[in-house]
């Protein structure tokens, strides 16, 4: 199958699922079809589905990850003594972990094509990730508490897990609990990392896009939290910071370089 064909084949799958929609006409151009199998996996509930499907899913992400660009942990370079800073999609990071900034349901988001983190690693991942979710929050009985963590495979994504952590939404002035809560998200991570033999891990900015956590003081706790776990534990886990704009690579860059 060539990646038109895959893509087509998902498509049309996946409109199957849908009552009324399985003889949607599928757009011919290739952004418009991504853009609509974007937004079906976004609003797939976590359900099982044939190894077909899965193989054929598995192939396309692979290779539009790969056609992005895979960018090596190994190949970065250290601001610090086992803490780097690195601005890209994370998604096409190669290193043992990355973090979602997950929300209380921890199932993904589910709004077609949304411009967040969680979007976009259940994306990439394929829809094993949901599913893998949705167990772990079925044992669970009930919804993530903030500042904690779960762990999964990251399936098609290059890195092997997923370490998905609640971070407080700031719903007006900044608060010390919001502070903390924070705090609790980089331990949690870290703690999680480390009994799961997990060497390198990529922190999104957690809290900053849609939970309003003011970017300064996100980054300035962010790294903080990460430089006294790694003293306090004397934990050789290598952490990344991870940013997409400009403006949280030109604060983490300032706040590493000042110490």
């Amino acid at each position: 199958m060539t990646q038109t064909e895959r893509r087509q084949y998902l498509i049309k799958e996946l409109l199957k699922e849908h009552p009324g929609y399985e003889k949607t006409k599928i757009p011919e151009d290739e952004a418009s079809q991504k853009h609509l199998l974007r937004s079906l996996f976004n609003i797939r509930m976590p359900q099982p589905v044939g190894e077909e499907f899965l193989a054929v899913q598995d192939a396309y992400l692979q290779e539009e990850i790969r056609r992005r660009g895979i960018t090596r942990f190994a190949d970065l370079d250290p601001v610090q003594e086992g803490i780097y800073l690195w601005r890209g999609d994370i998604t096409t990071l190669q290193c043992d972990a990355v973090v979602n900034a997950a929300n209380s349901q921890m199932l993904g988001c589910f709004v077609p094509c949304h411009s967040c983190i969680d979007n976009a690693i259940h994306t990439f991942a394929g829809i094993q990730l949901r599913m893998a979710c949705a167990e772990l929050m079925q044992r669970q009985g009930h919804e993530e508490e903030t500042g904690r963590a779960k762990i999964t495979p990251a399936f098609n994504l290059p890195s092997r897990y997923v370490l998905h952590t609640v971070g407080p939404i700031v719903g007006g002035c900044l608060t010390k609990r919001d502070r903390e809560l924070l705090a609790s998200c980089y331990r949690s991570c870290l703690d999680l990392a480390g009994q799961n033999g997990i060497r390198s891990v990529a922190f999104c900015c957690i809290s900053t896009g849609e939970f309003h956590f003011p970017n300064e003081k996100a980054a300035e706790i962010a790294v903080k939290t990460v430089k006294e776990y790694r003293e306090l534990t004397q934990s050789k886990i290598e952490v990344i910071f991870n940013v997409f704009k400009e403006n949280d690579y030109n604060i983490y860059q300032r706040l590493l370089r000042a110490d």
